[in-house]
């Protein structure tokens, strides 16, 4: 009879990793919140009048994002 030479491993059945908490995830979220929100902005809301950013450039690199997402922009 052959063996193996690894051992098997066992896994108990309906048993998951360690639940995350809060202040593990809070972080994170904030970034990605934070980040959303400044995407959101340079799409939706840059242009012309009420813009951080001189010039046009800001503009035409999410123009086409802009469209996408149903922001008017001309």
């Amino acid at each position: 009879m052959a063996q193996s030479a690894a051992p098997a491993v066992v896994s108990p059945v309906g048993q998951s990793a360690a639940p995350l908490s809060v202040k593990a995830i809070l972080p994170w979220a904030v970034f990605f919140g934070i980040l959303m929100m400044t995407l959101v902005y340079f799409v939706g809301a840059e242009q012309g009048a009420v813009s951080l950013v001189s010039g046009e450039n800001v503009h035409e690199w999410v123009h086409d994002g802009r469209h996408l997402l149903g922001f008017p922009c001309h």
